[in-house]
């Protein structure tokens, strides 16, 4: 209930004047069974807009520590996570990856829709950045149907400079559904990366073949 009413009523309607998101190829999104929406990442609110516009429950999986925080801020990310249906997972320990796929894979087994960023973080100057290849693991694990999501604009509506949200023009585009039968280890890497590939190609932004948490370690150095 409370997914619905934030989509609809106390959260939705914000980002929507804010945003004014104009989306294309929606169509491509299969209107039940699994799915797996792989998009880029540039701010905070991108998981957010994809919940706006996407008619399905979308369900991404969120670090543990954002249900067990203390004080107002912890409550409230608590309240937010539980009211939108998202998955806690311990992301710390040496099982953190096999259990965040496990999740995944639950997630689709039940008919969902699960939705990931392949960069593992936020992109530090709007450019795309290596996938890390868990979401083709799923998908070939499950059979589910990938859909490629270009975000732009999102950034500016949520910038990491400002504290404050600001109205700014939000473009979503779903691309056409992908299939992964499965593969060798090389295979998995090469998939992941032809899926970065294509939104790469379809959002125009430049390319760097290192993990987005890897330049940002380089450049805090």
């Amino acid at each position: 209930m409370w997914y619905w009413l934030l989509k609809h009523v106390l959260v939705g309607p914000v980002l929507r004047l804010l945003g004014r998101p104009k989306v294309e190829g929606l169509q491509h999104v299969p209107a039940e069974g699994p799915v797996i929406i792989a998009a880029n990442h540039l701010a905070v609110v991108d998981s957010l807009y994809l919940c706006l516009v996407l008619p399905r429950r979308l369900t991404f999986i969120a670090k543990q520590e954002y249900f067990t925080g203390g004080g107002i801020r912890g409550r409230i990310n608590k309240w937010v996570m539980a009211a939108t249906g998202q998955v806690p997972v311990d992301r710390t320990g040496g099982a953190a990856g096999s259990d965040s796929l496990a999740a995944a894979v639950r997630i689709l087994e039940e008919g969902g829709m699960w939705g990931i960023h392949p960069e593992g973080t936020r992109s530090p100057d709007g450019r795309i950045y290596r996938g890390r290849t868990g979401v083709i693991r799923v998908a070939m694990q499950t059979g589910a149907p990938v859909i490629p999501v270009v975000l732009s604009g999102t950034d500016k509506v949520n910038s990491r400079h400002r504290r404050f949200l600001r109205p700014a023009k939000v473009r979503i585009s779903f691309g056409r559904p992908r299939y992964f039968l499965p593969a060798d280890q090389f295979g998995v890497r090469k998939a992941t990366d032809d899926l970065m590939a294509d939104l790469v190609r379809r959002s125009g932004r430049p390319y760097v073949d290192c993990y987005a948490t890897t330049f940002k370690v380089d450049a805090a150095a």
